[in-house]
């Protein structure tokens, strides 16, 4: 008897060891994701962008970090990414948490699609001072915060040392102005091996706006309410760099451009110097046939020196059906980890203060200090509340003037006529 009770004892035991353990299985979720059951319920939000490749080091870390949150990149062409972005913010399909520029901060803000971030920046005491005060300013509306600055760029001369030690020409410093820039490209045009010493592009950002502030000139006002296109110094701006094309037959012309862009001109060592933005120096380094050659220099002075300054946001959509999880991603984006991490990656330069440390270490053969260096005299991108209605004047505009169909004083007072009409209109 005293054998079969101790059995019955040993046995109750296991049932009430087997009942505890399923006790602890089954204990209540604490919010972070996880069911009544106590098993990581893994929610899957979505990640847009045109460049998502240097980001993946950052999504690894936050999955890492994050078990029960996954991340799924949506990574489309710049060329495509708008028009994509439009179609889902009319279906209600925008990525849950996705990149988003000057140009159209304020349309997706106005009109209810992107999430005001207020409460969680405070709930969460997230320090805004780490940005740089003008991309804070940038992604905010109407007094809210509905983006936290991802990054930030200005635009520099990048040339090939092998193309100007053939011919015999120094490098580019900060000491050039644009008659050195001229001067220089004439000596390393080579017509009968096609190669350029300059590239005239009719890009904004990478080109005419930056030359418009080194001739003294502005695009749009302080007050957003009038065009700087129709003023002299704007005029001339624009008019150094058709020169290019059209007088001093340093440039490939707008035709040729659209073929083939200044990038892939300089990628295959055909083209001296060309104008483009912080981003691109992760594209050179990774080209065997000019990695070795490729570096970058301020942007020659007009008038005075003068370079655009912009960077990218993330933004959360107004319609995440995982707003919390969207949230705790952002969050992770604009820390100091995050930019550590994206630096290291060598994409753009993180906006998080002092994240420009490990961006440096990723090209060291390359002086890309000048792209924070030039941020003593950097003016912000040009935006207004409708930024894209004349953006669309200055296209037809320029693209006359790139092609030399009529005179560019005349093509550019008419585009500060329209544009003029069009700030009118956002009042």
């Amino acid at each position: 008897m005293k054998k079969v009770s101790m059995m019955i004892v040993m046995l109750a035991l296991m049932i009430v060891v087997s009942a505890c353990g399923g006790a602890t299985e089954n204990k209540a979720g604490n919010g972070d994701g996880k069911t009544d059951g106590g098993t990581a319920k893994k929610v899957t939000i979505t990640y847009g962008g045109w460049g998502l490749n240097t980001m993946e080091p950052v999504v690894k870390a936050f999955n890492d970090s994050h078990p029960n949150i996954e991340v799924k990149l949506e990574n489309t062409p710049y060329k495509q990414y708008w028009t994509k972005l439009e179609t889902a913010a009319t279906g209600d399909t925008l990525p849950d948490v996705f990149w988003m520029n000057g140009p159209h901060i304020v349309k997706y803000a106005a009109n209810g699609m992107l999430a005001d971030l207020g409460e969680n920046i405070k709930a969460d005491n997230l320090d805004l001072d780490n940005y740089p005060k003008a991309l804070v300013d940038l992604y905010s509306y109407d007094g809210k915060n509905y983006g936290i600055p991802k990054d930030y760029d200005t635009i520099g001369l990048y040339f090939n040392k092998k193309l100007f030690d053939e011919k015999g020409v120094s490098y580019p410093d900060d000491s050039w102005d644009w008659s050195t820039l001229v001067e220089a490209a004439k000596k390393l045009t080579d017509s009968s091996n096609g190669v350029y010493g300059f590239a005239a592009m009719q890009y904004g950002q990478e080109y005419y706006y930056n030359t418009i502030l080194q001739a003294g000139g502005f695009v749009i006002s302080e007050d957003k309410k009038t065009s700087g296109y129709d003023k002299p110094e704007a005029i001339e701006g624009v008019k150094f760099l058709t020169d290019m094309i059209h007088v001093h037959k340093v440039s490939p012309t707008l035709a040729q451009l659209t073929e083939t862009s200044a990038a892939d001109l300089f990628k295959s060592g055909k083209l001296a110097m060309y104008y483009d933005g912080s981003w691109a120096a992760v594209d050179m380094v990774q080209v065997d046939a000019i990695k070795d050659s490729v570096d970058v220099a301020v942007l020659p002075k007009g008038k005075e020196q003068g370079v655009v300054l912009h960077g990218l946001g993330h933004v959360m959509s107004a319609k995440s059906k995982h707003p919390k999880e969207a949230w705790e991603f952002i969050k992770f984006l604009g820390s100091k980890e995050a930019a550590e991490i994206a630096g290291k990656a060598g994409g753009a330069i993180p906006a998080f203060k002092g994240g420009e440390t490990n961006w440096l270490s990723a090209y060291p053969n390359m002086n890309v200090q000048i792209f924070i260096d030039q941020l003593a005299y950097a003016s912000p991108y040009p935006v207004s509340k409708d930024t894209s209605v004349w953006t669309t004047y200055e296209e037809e505009q320029l693209t006359k003037a790139w092609i030399g169909e009529g005179s560019v004083e005349d093509l550019m007072k008419e585009l500060g006529r329209k544009m003029n009409e069009a700030l009118a209109a956002e009042q």
